[in-house]
């Protein structure tokens, strides 16, 4: 910085308060001290400037649990990358803890204690999450990628899984459809529950009967849709639509139904939920609720960034409203008949 000042014919301390963006510091002369710092292949010293901030310019990503870990799922992969891109403009960097215990010794609370981060995003969020209350007793800024059961006093961004199956519903409803079963994710997690529950309130409102085999808990991934769907259309009498709460899920579904020479669409129809890549190139093209990962990870990362910088955050509880994606993978209950 001294280097600079000379150069440039200014103080060390104006050359301070003009690479940290200070607006005492002339046009002219700001712009010449930044030259010439680029000139000098000027680079700040990180720890020091943490170390004046209190703060590390680190987030933590804690994942639960370990054995469910997802990094090939093409949605959280994209959410992954809209909460990176997000970060990057606050010049924050993303430190991945993939243990969510609250057991004193877990690495995330750990880092609370050593402040080696300024703040948390939590995915996956549970009904009762224990993550949850955990931070908030440690008053650490966090925000949630979903809600829990008593979603209030934090901030989070999620979606409205209920009120989207209920459109799902309603679009297979149209179609004349009256036998559905819906392929769930553990519903131990939010978002599976909150997408099941809109699935049964949906044929509640249409009148139609909800058993305890019209919805069938299975896995994340493609393998289980496959598995799971094949028992369910391997049944005595079964559904003329399978309901998928998440696009792999019901790409498994597909695979299954055609497997047993059924024609997706025509015999069967089948729906999924995210709208990934893969779902608009599926053959038949899959009818599916559009939801941006991308946009989410970004939402998550702006409100969390405002937080820690200590900047007047306008909404810090989001719950999105999603639209259904009609396509090939749906058809009407008149044609399943006449196959």
């Amino acid at each position: 910085m001294r280097d600079i000042a000379e150069r440039v014919g200014v103080s060390v301390s104006a050359v301070s308060r003009a690479l940290g963006g200070s607006s005492e510091i002339g046009p002219e002369t700001r712009a010449a001290i930044h030259e010439a710092a680029e000139e000098l292949g000027y680079e700040p010293n990180a720890a020091a400037r943490h170390l004046k901030m209190q703060r590390t310019d680190t987030v933590g990503l804690i994942l639960q649990p370990v054995a469910d870990l997802r990094f090939s799922d093409p949605f959280f992969s994209e959410f992954l990358s809209g909460l990176v891109a997000r970060l990057e403009v606050f010049g924050f960097e993303l430190l991945v803890s993939a243990d969510g215990d609250t057991d004193p010794g877990a690495p995330y609370l750990r880092r609370i204690r050593s402040r080696r981060v300024d703040g948390f995003i939590i995915v996956r969020t549970q009904l009762e999450d224990p993550r949850i209350a955990t931070l908030k007793g440690h008053r650490v800024p966090f925000v949630a990628f979903g809600r829990t059961r008593d979603a209030d006093n934090f901030a989070y961004v999620d979606e409205d899984g209920e009120r989207s199956m209920i459109m799902v519903v309603d679009h297979l409803a149209g179609l004349g459809h009256t036998r559905m079963v819906c392929l769930a994710e553990p519903i131990g997690y939010t978002k599976s529950h909150n997408r099941v529950q809109g699935f049964l309130r949906g044929l509640e409102k249409h009148g139609l009967p909800a058993s305890q085999d019209s919805v069938v808990v299975s896995g994340y991934r493609q393998e289980f849709g496959r598995e799971t769907a094949g028992h369910i259309l391997d049944r005595a009498d079964p559904p003329t639509a399978i309901i998928g709460c998440n696009d792999l899920l019901a790409l498994g579904a597909m695979s299954a139904a055609q497997e047993r020479g059924l024609v997706v669409g025509s015999d069967v129809s089948i729906t999924g939920f995210d709208d990934i890549a893969l779902a608009a190139y599926a053959h038949p093209p899959l009818t599916t609720v559009r939801n941006s990962a991308h946009a989410s990870g970004e939402l998550t990362a702006d409100i969390l960034g405002r937080q820690i910088r200590g900047e007047h955050v306008p909404e810090h509880q989001i719950l999105l409203n999603l639209e259904l994606v009609v396509r090939g993978s749906t058809g009407t209950m008149q044609t399943t008949q006449q196959a």
